[in-house]
């Protein structure tokens, strides 16, 4: 029997019967009444009048401090000042949100934005607007809207208002310096629904908008069923070609869809709550370390947010949050997060009736997949504005997904078809959670959050308030279920071979048993509470404290007991040896720790390896039947590495290199013990293997034009983009290290989590002088493009005199190469490798003002 259907067998033995998946709520959660207004008591949502008043002064770096006597004007104001900071940035995540991408920009995501050409035809828009169309992004945002509490709709209200009051002052000529995409079409202006589609899509992204191709492809026929059909007039000669050379690409496409990754943007963090054992002063640290994409819509930007008397914090938030802060502190908590190993979504193997591809079995009674006519515009160039219609098919709790070809047993056949649920499918809570965030002033009002709301859509919290306490929480969306089904879920061998197979969770979808309607409330998620410390590095959260293990949760939190990253380890080895001779931490010591550049890996058997490069001396090592290399002078430089990864460190490219040639699994010897999981696996084999790895890394270092004794601010480097997708010119040597290599401070090549069309310039990659592919590492004939990593990093430490805080956003404050922080913070970082004082009292923001703006607007 193939493993489907032993999904379906499980299914209909089953006999618990829960909460059905024939209700009308349409992915949402189920509709409620308009909640009462003022959420928070003393906490006024709504102008008064309709007057919106902001002031907004900035100081060094392009910092906000933004200020207003309501939410509704707070939002205003922070779109505002958002919109002079990262206009093209929002202006394109609105258009993608509204399945409006083709319609501006043609059905290709590879444009070159001078010409409107496409630069490949990989129809990336059209799948896009179709399938969020098909997960009702908008539809949802606009009936649901009604449901938002008063404060979210007001600081989405006010948010709106003032993106659309900086686009009026653009048009007007009141603004300098504008961005390249001022007066585009697609910049236009918006509304709250604008948002609140927006902030749905992104809750989305460790789920369902990984599976966009399976929901475009999703279709119960034969052959080519899935192709849009062209509606209206008969087509022009010129339109006929268009569309036979789009359908052309899109059946090209649809042989090479795979089974998407849960994370495939590669978002990770480090994250540290310090408790009072473990501080000098005896009260709470922070260390937030997100590592996030340097570009696009999950570009970091900071603020300081304050309605005098009730609100007062400062921080990190992705752009695009309306008027709340995603990672900061106020003068009485401060938290960070990381992104969670959880599972957010389930596929569902549903059994289909015989003879009819569109009826599945639940409960023993037939239930109805819907069929629905969705069109969107494709811009034809040339050829003019075309009508594209396709049908697409959702049961109530999700689209229909198709099987990648690699996947056989898994399709949509005459028995078994398969749906996607996401847990986080307009998800309404986020911007209430984050508030109650902000406003918090003890752990057990921060805890309340968690408690009210279910918004911290994918990620892990660490906290530490003034008191010293530290908590930890993974109280990301996850599929609420019973704790029955945990059980089957963990022990049923079928379910998890299934999950092994695709990488993901699959349940039958014939029994209620096994449905979900709610996420895992508070009293079920992993947490800790400690006087040490939390903190996680992006494994799992059994590995929060190793004093006191997590356990017996539900497996889609992620793995127990499970081998830990060398990032983990470098930042439990941090946590351990980089506070001084006390082994508690102050303010100077944390940052220390966080830009020590230190390379687990190297720290681990570099020793070792330096002994066996000994033995070995000038003796050729052999690394393919017709490649060798004398690794002497690897050796050497490895010898004088400094050991850390900074602009200064000769052999640190090489380190790099090598750490992509290194197997953990067969070349250390001491296998993974979970009660050792800090300081296993270990010990380096002798086998030659490792000498193979380093002669490997150096045939592809010097392939690239670089000698192994390179410093790797030589190698490694940020260069920004030109508004057409050209190279600045300017590179910037760049302190910091990798995963791979153990790394804290960790950077990388990858551009995959830049959703945006914005084009950014690449390099060629270097091909491995072995495999023939592009080396592991993103090396090219330039060095390493560094787009992706540490972006705001911020330390937080409590005093009798208020929060001391320091911070840096690597990339800067603002994406317009025209604004004065488009990249100075860069340049601080480069030269100084350093954090900055975050300026948060009112006589430091006094003493520093660059500009204020006072904004007004009758709504």
């Amino acid at each position: 029997m193939k493993l489907n259907k032993i999904l379906l067998a499980i299914g209909m033995v089953s006999s618990v019967a829960l909460v059905g998946c024939d209700d009308d709520t349409q992915y949402g959660k189920t509709p409620q009444v308009t909640p009462e207004p003022e959420v928070t008591p003393l906490l006024q949502a709504f102008a008064p009048n309709g007057t919106l008043k902001a002031q907004i002064r900035r100081t060094k770096y392009g910092v906000p401090h933004i200020t207003a006597d309501n939410l509704e004007s707070l939002g205003f104001g922070n779109g505002y000042a958002q919109a002079q900071d990262n206009l093209c940035v929002m202006a394109d995540g609105f258009i993608k949100a509204n399945s409006q991408r083709s319609m501006y920009f043609g059905p290709h995501a590879s444009i070159d934005f001078a010409t409107g050409l496409p630069t490949s035809e990989d129809n990336g828009n059209l799948i896009s607007d179709f399938a969020y169309k098909a997960l009702k992004i908008r539809q949802l945002a606009e009936n649901q809207y009604p449901q938002f509490s008063y404060n979210s709709r007001a600081l989405m209200e006010g948010f709106s208002a003032g993106y659309n009051q900086y686009l009026a002052d653009v048009e007007a000529g009141a603004q300098t310096g504008e961005p390249f995409c001022a007066g585009q079409p697609w910049v236009k202006p918006i509304d709250g629904v604008d948002v609140a589609s927006y902030l749905f899509s992104i809750a989305l992204l460790p789920g369902a908008a990984n599976f966009l191709d399976l929901i475009f492809y999703a279709n119960p026929g034969e052959a080519e069923e899935y192709l849009p059909r062209i509606v209206g007039p008969a087509p022009s000669a010129a339109q006929t070609t268009f569309i036979r050379d789009m359908n052309n690409t899109l059946i090209a496409r649809a042989a090479n869809i795979t089974t998407p990754e849960t994370n495939p943007r590669n978002l990770g963090s480090n994250g540290w709550g310090l408790g009072k054992d473990k501080t000098e002063n005896g009260k709470g640290m922070v260390l937030g370390n997100p590592h996030f994409p340097h570009t696009g819509n999950l570009r970091f930007w900071q603020s300081h947010l304050t309605i005098p008397g009730q609100m007062d914090v400062m921080g990190g938030s992705l752009v695009g949050m309306p008027g709340l802060v995603n990672i900061g502190f106020n003068k009485d908590v401060a938290w960070t997060h990381t992104f969670s190993t959880a599972e957010h979504f389930v596929m569902y193997n549903l059994e289909l009736v015989a003879g009819d591809r569109l009826q599945y079995m639940y409960d023993g009674s037939a239930l109805s997949i819907t069929k629905e006519t969705i069109s969107v515009l494709v811009n034809a160039g040339a050829a003019g504005m075309l009508v594209a219609e396709k049908d697409i098919y959702t049961t109530a709790k999700g689209p229909m997904v198709e099987a990648p070809p690699a996947l056989a047993p898994f399709g949509w056949d005459d028995g078994q078809a398969f749906f996607i649920q996401d847990a986080n499918m307009a998800n309404k809570d986020p911007i209430d959670h984050w508030l109650a965030m902000n406003l918090a002033s003890n752990k057990e009002e921060f805890q309340q959050a968690f408690k009210n709301y279910d918004g911290v859509i994918f990620n892990n919290t660490m906290y530490a308030d003034k008191e010293g306490n530290a908590f930890y929480i993974d109280d990301s969306t996850v599929p609420g279920f019973s704790d029955l089904v945990v059980n089957i879920i963990k022990t049923t061998p079928e379910i998890q071979a299934a999950r092994t197979q695709a990488g993901f969770t699959i349940l039958p979808g014939n029994n209620s048993l096994f449905s979900y309607d709610s996420p895992m409330p508070y009293e079920r998620a992993p947490k800790l509470e400690r006087s040490d410390f939390v903190q996680n590095s992006n494994n799992s959260f059994w590995s929060t404290n190793l004093s006191e293990p997590l356990e017996n949760y539900s497996p889609l939190y992620g793995p127990e007991r499970g081998q830990l990253s060398l990032r983990t380890r470098m930042g439990l080895t941090l946590m351990d040896d980089a506070a001084g001779d006390d082994g508690k931490f102050n303010i100077e010591e944390l940052e220390a720790a966080l830009l020590s550049n230190r390379a687990y890996l190297a720290e681990l058997i570099l020793t070792d390896l330096i002994s066996q490069c000994e033995q070995q001396g000038s003796t050729p090592v052999m690394v393919s039947d017709t490649l060798s290399k004398d690794v002497s002078a690897s050796c050497a430089a490895l010898t004088a590495w400094n050991g850390k990864q900074d602009n200064d460190s000769k052999g640190g490219a090489l380190v790099r290199e090598f750490a992509h040639q290194f197997d953990q699994s067969t070349m250390l010897t001491e296998a993974f013990d979970y009660m050792s999981a800090a300081t296993t696996p270990s010990k380096l084999n002798t086998d030659g293997s490792a000498l193979i790895a380093l002669a490997h890394a150096a045939l592809n270092l010097e392939a690239a034009g670089f000698a192994v004794d390179a410093a790797l601010g030589d190698v490694q480097f940020v260069e920004k983009s030109l508004p057409d997708g050209t190279a600045s010119g300017v590179k910037l040597p760049w302190p910091g290290s990798h995963n791979a290599e153990g790394g804290f401070n960790v950077y990388s090549t990858s551009l995959s989590g830049d959703d945006t069309l914005i084009p950014q310039h690449m390099y060629s990659p270097v091909m491995d002088v072995v495999t023939g592919n592009a080396a592991a590492s993103g090396l090219t004939a330039e060095g390493y493009q560094v787009r992706y990593g540490s972006s705001w990093m911020m330390t937080v430490s409590f005093t009798d005199d208020g929060p001391k805080a320091k911070g840096i956003l690597t990339y800067s404050e603002s994406s317009n190469v025209l604004s004065p922080s488009f990249s100075d913070q860069s340049e601080l970082y480069s030269s100084a490798k350093q954090l900055r004082p975050l300026l948060f009292t009112e006589a430091e923001i006094q003493a520093s003002v660059e500009s204020t703006l006072e904004l007004t607007l009758q709504r």
